[in-house]
């Protein structure tokens, strides 16, 4: 049973089924980095993705088109990273318990619509909903563990791993990533300089938003093909702990959300082999603990 096992996580299905869990992980951590590295963490992101989830399902059901569905993802996602922004610079609201609001808001929020259109408080099943498509690359099927990995990808997971390169541009290569972080290291210093504080924050929150947007989308476009409440199942935690544990940096954001997309990959597996599910189930949220916790004594001794 255990020769199986260590075969099949050497395999690519095994390889396939982490890029997928890894993609929305991904895809908030680079949401989380971007604000991060303004000076507003956006503890927001797991009420993002929920909001995100439901408005793409209901987006793509009330127009026809899967696409249209993700735009209106990222546009709820962008609408509430700008409402966080507003509760912080306008209202001069505390940040955490901002974002610890909005996560509420959207848990509770969600659920009432799904019920105030659908008539069910459980899932999305009687909306027509669209799903986003897979790529297939025919090419790689001849390749071993290569071509099961990567050959049939949704397409949102490929966004995932190009948003990488693209964000550490963004934040190492340009005018915006300058100020962004001159802004998160030293705000006074920024504003004597000349930036903006409160508006570069608030950009970089929008642009989080619309990452936790896509990667709401995905959850109910791509992981399922459906909303339920919860879905998220802190996922924008978990993607949180991504980006603290890379280090400010997309590279590290990344391999963190590998690494933790390999956890929640594994739990599955393990519970298939006859290992309790309750016990894999607390797999995926173990493990950011026990990473945060070196990360923070690496540093600590550093």
């Amino acid at each position: 049973m255990w020769h199986e096992l260590l075969l099949h996580l050497g395999g690519g299905a095994f390889l396939a089924a982490v890029l997928r869990v890894t993609t929305p992980i991904l895809l908030a951590a680079l949401g989380a980095l971007i604000s991060d590295r303004a000076g507003v963490i956006n503890i927001g992101i797991e009420g993002i993705m929920l909001a995100g989830a439901f408005a793409g399902v209901v987006g793509s059901a009330a127009t026809g088109s899967a696409w249209l569905g993700l735009a209106g993802a990222i546009l709820a996602g962008c609408a509430l990273g700008a409402a966080l922004s507003f509760a912080v610079h306008t209202l001069k609201a505390d940040l955490v318990l901002s974002g610890i609001d909005l996560n509420l808001a959207c848990a509770s929020g969600t659920v009432l619509l799904l019920y105030a259109l659908t008539g069910d408080k459980g899932m999305s099943g009687s909306l027509a909903s669209k799903v986003l498509p897979t790529i297939d690359l025919p090419l790689l099927d001849r390749v071993p563990v290569l071509g099961a990995a990567f050959g049939h990808q949704h397409v949102l997971t490929w966004a995932s791993l190009l948003a990488v390169p693209l964000v550490s541009v963004l934040l190492l290569r340009t005018r915006f990533g300058l100020r962004l972080r001159a802004v998160g290291e030293n705000a006074e210093a920024a504003a004597i300089a000349g930036v903006r504080v409160a508006r570069t924050q608030f950009a970089a929150l929008v642009l989080s938003g619309a990452f936790g947007g896509v990667a709401g989308a995905f959850l109910s476009m791509g992981y399922v093909s459906w909303f339920t409440g919860g879905i998220s199942a802190g996922r924008g935690f978990i993607a949180i702990a991504a980006e603290v544990m890379g280090g400010g940096m997309a590279a590290g954001a990344f391999l963190s959300a590998l690494v933790l997309g390999a956890a929640e990959a594994l739990a599955t597996d393990l519970q298939g082999i006859g290992l309790p599910s309750e016990l894999m189930q607390t797999v995926p949220y173990i493990v950011p603990v026990i990473a945060l916790v070196l990360h923070a004594a690496r540093r600590r001794g550093g």
